[in-house]
This record gives structure tokens, sequence and C-alpha cells, in this order.
């Protein structure tokens, strides 16, 4: 599959369609049994790499993994920084600084004196891979955050960690590189360029990116309209966009898509949800197509370095980050429970592949087997923390979850009204699940019905309550509407997409099957 002849193109193709499909295909299974979801595609890659079908052979010179593990980071960091909220970022800032700071820093830090005395690495290689090895994956981690049965505040902190886990952790790769072979003619490291480069044009760039696509849309929109789904395409336009611009300047496009995102979220525009889910889809398919080219053969390659030394290596590092979120949290007043799942979920997986990817893409000298290490890393990293992910809202004695009921708001009672907080519109329409014509045995008067059978106002729902009517207005926003709005539904049941099976938190909050649901989603 080297090169990019129309064979290789058409297996390209192909396997990107059948990794969407698999993903669509398995995501209610992988949300059901908490199996983690990397571990298929893995397994998938396995199965058409050499050892399986041969329908795979990616090496660590292929163009093709280069090109997506490059679009792949470039995703993922421009997607966890404009999925920042920033008000929440300014309300958790002691936090943020706690995970960022004591807590990753010295996990890397850790790492490396471990990879240093342990592997005999050099000095330069082993800070590389500790920065690697403190990245946390953003697949596995995602599928964490979006379960409800994870304490908000345990939520909150690893939502913070991976918005900007990758952006701290980074530069520390880029500078790394340059002790590890990147100097000048005369030996020497050209410090004010590499500040220039790296600090300065690329975050530049990415900034310059982020405003002029936030005016064009803005201006575009106000003036003739964008269409929804085109909007959600603009995002990607916008990482792609920034990223071309740094490396034509000779600065780091990584932090440039970074800096775009971070510009996005900073200037607190209205964005349509899809702006948002549209990208992180995206970003999420890119890197479970990365891991199929990693499972076709590569990440085995750290079963092949396979010794005590290594494999002790691997443990020590799974177990410090535990130490180092415990010390780095000790003075908080999270609770138990809470520090317990920021310590354990720093699962390794594509972000430090990627990372270690950098040096080798860059032909740095002996980078080629640290890739091997991190790997051997990452498949522990599966195992154990994807393994335990089944474990996490069970109580001490083993039964159902205990942490995760949806946010309970007990219905109202028929004829009780609902206001909206601050900033609402009494007047203003929200969507409507009918119910039969017919509810209970009464007939329901005509002028009591909405006129619309998909919107209804607060003078129609009011009608409906007056004429005896069940009414239960659910609040539907998604969580990052819900969090940045200045207004609440008061007595509104709350939903959340993203949550998973809307039917079992309707059931959970004990929600009436005759009653009429008006969905507030604006």
């Amino acid at each position: 599959m080297e090169g990019f002849n129309t064979e290789s193109f058409v297996s390209v193709l192909a396997l990107v369609g059948v990794v969407i499909m698999v993903a669509a295909l398995i995501s209610g299974l992988i949300e059901r049994s908490n199996f983690p979801q990397v571990a298929v595609f893995l397994a998938l890659g396995a199965v058409l790499g050499p050892a399986g079908l041969g329908l795979l052979n990616i090496t660590l010179d292929s163009s093709a993994l280069r090109i997506v593990a490059t679009l792949s980071l470039a995703l993922v960091l421009f997607t966890d920084a404009v999925g920042l909220n920033v008000k929440e970022v300014r309300k958790h800032a002691r936090l943020a600084l706690l995970v960022l700071g004591p807590g990753t820093m010295l996990s890397a830090a850790l790492i490396a004196l471990a990879g240093w005395w342990l592997l005999g690495l050099p000095v330069a290689a082993a800070v590389v891979v500790g920065a690697a090895l403190a990245s946390t994956d953003p697949v596995l981690l995602r599928g964490l955050l979006r379960r409800r049965d994870i304490p908000s505040t345990a939520r909150q902190a690893l939502r913070l960690e991976s918005g900007l886990n990758d952006v701290v952790l980074l530069p520390v790769v880029l500078v790394a590189m340059v002790f590890m072979g990147h100097t000048s003619e005369s030996g020497e490291v050209n410090w004010a360029q590499m500040f220039l480069d790296l600090f300065l044009l690329g975050p530049g760039a990415g900034m310059a990116v982020g405003l002029l696509g936030v005016a064009t849309l803005d201006l575009v929109r106000r003036r003739i309209g964008v269409r929804r789904d085109y909007e959600s395409l603009y995002s990607l336009g916008v990482a792609f966009a920034a990223f071309a611009c740094a490396e034509a300047l000779h600065g780091s496009g990584f932090l440039a898509a970074f800096a775009a995102g971070l510009t996005i979220a900073a200037l607190d525009v209205e964005l349509c949800d899809c702006f948002l889910e549209y990208g992180e889809t995206t970003a999420e398919m890119a890197l479970l197509f990365t891991f199929v080219l990693f499972g076709s053969s590569l990440i085995w390659s750290g079963l092949e370095i396979l010794t005590w030394t290594t494999f002790i290596f691997a443990v020590l590092v799974i177990l410090i980050r535990p130490v180092a979120f415990l010390l780095a949290l000790a003075g908080t007043r999270l609770s138990r429970y809470d520090r317990f799942l920021i310590s354990w979920f720093g699962p390794r997986g594509l972000s430090t592949l990627l990372l270690v990817l950098l040096p080798v893409f860059a032909g740095v000298e002996g980078s080629a087997p640290l890739f091997a290490i991190c790997s051997l890393v990452v498949l522990l990293s599966v195992l154990l923390h994807g393994g335990s992910l089944s474990l996490i809202g069970r109580n001490r004695t083993g039964g159902a979850s205990y942490m995760g009921q949806v946010e309970q708001n007990p219905p109202a009672e028929p004829g009780e009204g609902y206001t909206i907080g601050s900033g609402g519109q009494p007047g203003a329409p929200l969507p409507l699940m009918p119910a039969p014509a017919q509810s209970n045995g009464r007939q329901i008067e005509d002028d009591a019905l909405p006129s619309n059978s998909e919107r209804i106002s607060i003078v129609e729902m009011r009608k409906l309550q007056e004429s005896g009517e069940q009414v239960i207005v659910v609040d539907a926003r998604t969580e990052r509407t819900y969090d940045d709005s200045d207004f609440a539904v008061v007595g509104a049941a709350r939903i959340v997409p993203s949550a998973g099976d809307i039917v079992e938190q309707a059931k959970q909050q004990k929600l009436p099957r005759d009653a009429w649901l008006a969905i507030f989603c604006a």
C-alpha cells in the first residue's frame, strides 16, 4: 500500500468506508457494553494486516500513515480547543492548573526519568517518551466523558485535561526533537529561531485564520445565510487552513490548529452545535481509521520488544499517573472517588503514538525504537483502562450504578406552569412531541390543540394545561449550550441528547407515557 497509485487509492477508500460502517454499526453495542472501542479497531487492523488477510502493510515510512496521522493530530488539537468552554476554564482555573501542571508535567517528568533509568534512553529521547506517554487518548476518554455515571467534578477535570493536555506536551516533544538531532551546522541550537517558529509563527497563524474564519462566517451568515450542514463542514476548513498557513510560514501547524480552535472558543460567537459535533465526529473517525492502520502491524511491534525490563517500564508508566495526580489534587476539595477517577483514567492511545511519531516523520536518528516502546504501553493501557470502564459506576457491593442517575427533576403536576428564566421569550415557540388527540378518556377541545404539530407557543401550552392535559417541558439542549446559557426553563425535566438512550433517560425520570412533551432545545 506504498505510494498513491490507483490500486492503493481504492484500497484506502475501501478501508475508510469499512471503518465508518463498522463504527456506526457497533456504536450501540460499545455504548451498552463499555467495551473499549479502540480495541475493536486494533483487531480490525490485525485482520486486514499481513498476519491476517494481507490487505494492509503499513510501515513507519508509509506516506499513507504520515498523511493520516498528521491530519488526525491536527483535528484532535483543533476540536479539543474549539470545544473548550472558556467560562468553565476560568471558573475552574485552579483545577486546570493542577491537572496540567503538577499532574501532567510531573507525570511526563517521572516517565522520562524511568525511561532514562530503566531503558537507558538518552535524555532527549526519554523526554520525548515521557511527554508522549503523559498524553491521554481522546477516543477512550471521550467515551468516558459521555457517560452520565461519572461525577460532574471528575468529568470537568478530565474534560479540561483532554482539551489542554496535548498542547502542553506538544512543545515539549518539539523542543526535545531539537536535542535529538535537529541542530545547526555548528552544533548549536538557534533558540531564537526555534522560539519564533514554534511559539509565535504557529499560534499567530492559527489565531489569524481563526479570526478571519469567524468574521467571514458571521458576515455571510447575517447577510445571506449559511446552510447548517455546510456550517459544520466549515469547521474542518478552518482547522486545515490554519495548519497549512503555519506550515507555509515554517511554524508549527499543530499549534496553529489548536490556536485557531481556541480563538473561536474565546470569541464566544454563536455557533450551531453541528459546528462542534461534526468536527468532533470527523476527528473521531480519523482517529479510529488511524488505529486500524496501526493495528495492521505497527502497534504489535511493542510485543516484539517485550522483556522483563520493558514490561516493568510499562507497568511503571501506568502507575506513575495515579501517583502524580493524587499528589497534585491532594489539597483540593474533591471527593476521594473524584480524585481516584481523575488519577486513574489517563488512557494512553492514539495521541501518544501520534506525538512519538513526530520525530520519526522528521527523520530524527534513533526515534524509531521509541515508537515500539510507546506501543507496548498503549497495548497495556487499552487492556487496563479500557477494561476498567465497565467497573466504573458500580457500588462497593457490586450492585447497579450509584453515581449515574440522570439529573433528577420530577415532572410537574398536571396544570402546573413552566417559566423561562432571564433571557427567555414568553411567547417563543417550543418544539412539541404530540400526544394522542384523545388522552385518558378525555376529548381535547379543538381550540386547545396547538396550531402547528411541530411547534407550540407558551400560550398554546397553557391552553392545553387549562384543558386538564399534563404538559411537561423537557430541556433537551446540548451540554455546551446548557452550560453557556444565561437562562433555564424552571421546572423542566432535563434530558441530555449526548448521554445515550433518550427513552431510558425518560424512564429514569419517570416521565408519563400519555403526557404532552414540549421539547426545549434552542
